[in-house]
């Protein structure tokens, strides 16, 4: 996926306002799948998204039993701290992560100077969702999200994230065969498309935004996340300090957010 500079910055982004019509009806299974696509389709063409854009990202979406399992199996989260640790490999992400602070200093410190975000909180959470970038998921991403639109558990927010998507598709920013992890989630730090929207960075220079091809846009996007959820320059970033609650708006598990503050602060320096 690549998303010009110009056109990211020229663009204003929002959620597409509903109609005054009854939502599309949401499910617990893939039984009525097929109807809510249909019903979602002529909503969001009444909403003033184009036939084409709607033709062609549904073109293969289908209803994804994977993404269903994996929202229903988050169990890691009600780990306790040193099980989560050790699930999510967070003393080697530590090992890693320094090495790969060293390797990309002068990225880490542009992305400081401009953002206020240190080099520690990003990496780990590139290292906890991706592996560095070495996995970002197979499950095909339109059909992901429409899945759990769909679906009635959170169907209000992953609708607003289709609807995301679909401004994505139909600006040429995501391709409607693209795949990523099994909630949407995009590149290597694992955006959702509304935050794609909201905080894609081009992180390299190059005039684009690429999630997925280019960690340094990956990593500017996910300092620009931060900062727009209050993160501030200089403060610290450990449970009770300022920076946490914005390592909370990344991910609401409170395990996950002590273990990206504590691996953070061992790649940091202690």
């Amino acid at each position: 996926m690549r998303i010009t500079r110009l056109l990211l910055a020229a663009a204003v982004f929002h959620a597409v306002p509903m109609t005054a019509n009854a939502a599309p009806q949401c499910g617990n299974n893939g039984a009525g799948f097929a109807a809510w696509v249909s019903e979602f389709k002529q909503e969001a063409a009444a909403n003033g998204v184009s036939r084409s854009v709607l033709d062609r990202a549904f073109a293969n979406v289908v209803y994804n039993k994977p993404t269903i399992a994996a929202d229903r199996g988050q169990k890691s989260f009600k780990l306790s701290f040193d099980a989560f640790m050790q699930k999510r490999g967070g003393q080697t992400i530590i090992s890693r992560g320094k090495g790969v602070k060293r390797a990309n200093a002068a990225l880490f410190a542009s992305i400081e100077r401009k953002y206020g975000v240190p080099a520690g909180p990003l990496i780990a959470i590139w290292g906890m969702e991706t592996g560095f970038g070495s996995y970002m998921g197979n499950q095909h991403t339109m059909s992901a999200v429409s899945t759990l639109a769909y679906d009635c558990r959170r169907s209000d927010y992953f609708t607003d994230q289709l609807y995301a998507a679909l401004q994505l598709v139909g600006e040429g920013f995501l391709s409607p065969q693209a795949r990523g992890a099994a909630h949407g989630e995009i590149g290597q730090t694992q955006f959702l498309p509304r935050n794609v929207v909201r905080f894609g960075a081009d992180g390299d220079g190059d005039g684009r935004v690429d999630m997925v091809g280019s960690r340094a846009d990956a990593l500017a996007s996910t300092a620009n996340f931060l900062r727009g959820h209050g993160w501030q320059p200089g403060a610290g970033y450990q449970p009770g300090q300022p920076n946490f609650s914005a390592i909370a708006g990344w991910n609401a598990a409170t395990v996950y957010q002590q273990a990206i503050a504590y691996i953070g602060q061992q790649i940091d320096g202690g």
